[in-house]
Order: C-alpha cells, then sequence, then structure tokens
C-alpha cells in the first residue's frame, strides 16, 4: 500500500474518505491505495494523486520517500505501507474523486487530532524522519 502526504506551504492535506470506499469509511487519510503485483510504489503513489485528487505527475514534486511501515488496524490486519511526501504549487487545482467527501490542509502536528485511518501518524512520523 501507498500514503502520499501532499504539501503546501508547510500544511498537509487530509482527506476524508467517503461511504463508497472498502474500508475505513468516515476516516481521514492521505492520498493511498493498495499497489498492484509488478508495480513499483513511487509509479502507484503517483497514480493514486491522480486519480483521487485530480494533479497529474507534472504538478507534484517529490519531496521524500520513507522507509516502508508496518500498520496494524484494530482487526489485527497488518498492513506494510509505501509512504511520500509530494509538494504541490496550487491547492486550488485539488479535485477530489468519489472516493472521498472533504479536504482539510492541516499542520502535521494536528494529524493526531483526526479520526485517521490506522497509522497515519506513525507513517507521518516515519516519512519525516527519513
Amino acid at each position: 500500500m501507498v500514503t502520499a502526504f501532499l504539501e503546501h506551504q508547510g500544511q498537509i492535506l487530509l482527506l476524508k474518505r467517503s461511504q463508497r470506499v472498502g474500508t475505513f469509511r468516515g476516516r481521514w487519510a492521505g492520498v493511498s491505495g493498495g499497489i498492484p503485483e509488478g508495480v513499483r510504489p513511487l509509479s502507484q503513489a503517483l497514480r493514486e494523486i491522480e486519480e483521487e485528487v485530480g494533479l497529474p505527475e507534472l504538478q507534484v514534486e517529490l519531496l521524500r520517500s520513507g522507509d516502508p511501515v508496518v500498520v496494524t488496524d484494530e482487526e489485527d490486519h497488518q498492513w506494510l505501507v509505501h509512504p511520500f511526501l509530494f509538494r504541490i504549487g496550487d491547492p486550488s487545482q485539488v479535485l477530489l474523486d468519489w472516493e472521498h467527501t472533504e479536504s482539510r490542509w492541516v499542520k502535521p502536528e494536528e494529524i493526531a487530532r483526526f479520526h485517521t485511518v490506522p497509522g497515519l501518524k506513525q507513517t507521518w512520523d516515519q516519512l519525516w524522519k527519513t
């Protein structure tokens, strides 16, 4: 799985998952998705960014990638998350698809105040330490 955080002027984008997704409905997340077999994590992160928020590769700048993080959810299912941080130039270009109902730009230290998908803060912390 990939999680891509989008950054603009020191804030990151959180997305509220819709009721139409398969997991963690109503929770806040970064841009995320599974990695098909044979696809590199960075390529999948870029694909998810374009699908979920409408930003093509030319509109994002990779700032860093982190070591994969093992996240365990409430049902003891483990997820291997590949974290990425991208900078975007114009937040008004973000267009949500059906997977999310709202978005918020927040300071990274505010992640813990949101009801997020499991391990989102842990994933951010790992990425930031890299």
